[in-house]
């Protein structure tokens, strides 16, 4: 990897040889995150925009000499990026906007935008020679994992609090990880997994400890700014649990402005649930990262329930960075917004990835968006991970006899 030139602590700075940690920076122990530094003049020799024009490759791996990972390591078999992104112009009118788009990522593999993260793991875990990888996760992660290790003959082991919703545990049971359930919270288990890996020798995919993911997130921007012809969005609206994906977002970006392939950094509009919100308080109180505390975390958007989130750094740099903010809405404001979305877009979307398109209906109300801005919210979790929550939003069907008259009857009422 000569195009990647090191790995620097979110905290101290200091760089290290991509060969001399595994994960984090071992002055701040579990906490030193880290980010992955490249030689942009060396990719710009590899990679162009005229080059991708004519790549006929529409996965995420049509960006790889701007990855982490070896030229010739073979990648998943599995489809993962080039999601769409739809115009949507009845959202955009509902709330006074002229331009808003949705990035649609729960039409992946295992329907959430952690599959390119956890392709990103796959290859890493492939690389260091690995016989099998673990996570913890509040379940997208880990059936990323899963489907993505199965398409490999890579062993998982999954750990996920016993709280996630059937339709992922079902996931990582179909794709065949061995699934242990936690008696507890989303924080307990990766604390459990970073335990469990450091004692069995196992390739640690956990959001933010391994540096790699960020990197897989991050092919979700280029993608954006691909699809909108090189023309960067004013702001882009993403759902928060760990900070993994906004973080993931912004180095993306980051790198498109080193290559000179944009001309503007879009601000960064970080959704939390009101429940889940420690990232809001820190935006808003002015905390760095590791000033931070666990809260007692709770919200029907379990995929972005984190009482700490690992991510924090980058998060925080995200939004503050790009003049972006943090948004709090609350449960009944992300169940609201899966029917509009749903039914404005055709895109059926999980509480988690809702969140981010009632964060931005919020964000309209407060006038941190203008009419002319051009917004991007993504959509990063099939609601067909959560059916539960999303019946709470609709009123349940009639049922009729199989006649006419019963349905004259029906419409006549109605």
């Amino acid at each position: 990897m000569e195009h990647v030139t090191g790995l620097k602590c979110t905290i101290c700075g200091k760089t290290y040889n991509v060969d001399e940690i595994a994960y984090v920076c071992p002055k701040h122990g579990d906490a030193g995150i880290v980010d992955v530094q490249y030689d942009y003049d060396l990719i710009a020799s590899r990679i162009s925009r005229e080059s991708l024009a004519q790549n006929g490759d529409y996965t995420i791996w049509r960006y790889k000499p701007l990855l982490p990972v070896e030229p010739d390591s073979p990648v998943p078999p599995l489809r993962v990026g080039w999601t769409p992104l739809y115009k949507a112009p009845r959202l955009a009118a509902k709330l006074g906007l002229q331009h808003v788009w949705v990035k649609d990522d729960s039409v992946g593999p295992t329907a959430s935008f952690k599959d390119r993260a956890s392709a990103l793991a796959v290859v890493k875990a492939q690389e260091a020679g690995a016989e099998i990888i673990t996570t913890a996760s509040t379940g997208n992660a880990a059936a990323a994992l899963a489907g993505l290790s199965a398409s490999v003959g890579l062993p998982a082991v999954i750990f996920v609090p016993k709280s996630a919703p059937p339709a992922k545990i079902t996931q990582h049971l179909i794709y065949g990880a061995r699934v242990m359930l936690v008696d507890g919270s989303y924080d307990d288990a990766f604390e459990l997994t970073l335990k469990v890996a450091k004692e069995y020798g196992w390739y640690n995919r956990n959001t933010a400890y391994n540096p790699y993911m960020t990197e897989g997130k991050k092919t979700g921007v280029y993608e954006i700014c691909e699809q909108l012809a090189w023309n960067a969005p004013d702001c882009i609206f993403v759902p928060v649990g760990d900070g993994c994906i906004i973080g993931g977002i912004h180095k993306g970006l980051k790198d498109l402005l080193a290559l000179g392939w944009i001309d503007r950094m879009p601000k960064l509009m970080g959704v939390q649930a009101a429940g889940s919100a420690p990232l809001v308080d820190a935006f808003e109180r002015g905390l760095q990262g590791w000033e931070m505390q666990p809260v007692a975390a709770h919200s029907v958007a379990d995929s972005i329930v984190a009482g700490l989130p690992r991510d924090r750094n980058k998060a925080l740099a995200a939004a503050r960075e790009t003049g972006g903010a943090f948004i709090a809405v609350t449960d009944q404001e992300i169940l609201n917004a899966i029917p509009v979305v749903a039914q404005n877009t055709g895109v059926f979307s999980e509480p988690a990835a809702a969140a981010a398109y009632a964060g931005l209906v919020k964000a309209v109300a407060e006038g941190l968006v203008a009419p002319e801005e051009r917004v991007v919210v993504m959509l990063t979790g099939s609601g067909l991970k959560d059916i539960a929550s999303a019946m709470k939003t609709v009123p349940e069907p009639p049922v009729i006899t199989p006649t006419l008259e019963a349905v004259r009857e029906l419409l006549g009422r109605a």
